[in-house]
């Protein structure tokens, strides 16, 4: 079997099928939510994206990410799941709440003012 697996090659085709696609952005920014946690401790973020997608656990997926300063960019695939956020519970990291809005097409995710949570 040593010898087997010691034989074995790539070729130019198959190399090709490896190659990830690349992302999309959407212009539109229909499904992006904005949010920040507050707290003055550091935010470990491969732990929030973590915990966020398998507390949500989204139709789609999700794809987070670090803005800096504890401000992260949601991206869902499906409206249901931007729905679902928005008007489930109030959401924490933590024991720290998770302010999260809605992305509108010309705001600019870093410069939004992000005080504000329904309860």
């Amino acid at each position: 079997m040593k010898e087997e697996l010691a034989n074995l090659s790539l070729l130019d085709d198959e190399e090709e099928a490896f190659q990830g696609e690349s992302v999309v952005v959407d212009s539109t920014y229909q499904n992006y939510l904005v949010g920040h946690c507050l707290t003055d401790s550091v935010v470990h973020f491969p732990s929030l994206r973590n915990t966020m997608a398998d507390l949500w656990h989204p139709i789609g997926g999700v794809c987070i990410i670090d803005l800096g300063d504890k401000r992260y960019l949601f991206q869902f695939f499906h409206e249901v799941d931007v729905h679902w956020v928005l008007v489930g519970a109030s959401w924490f990291f933590n024991n720290h709440l998770l302010i999260l809005q809605r992305l509108l097409n010309s705001e600019d995710p870093a410069a939004m003012v992000l005080n504000f949570a329904e309860f």
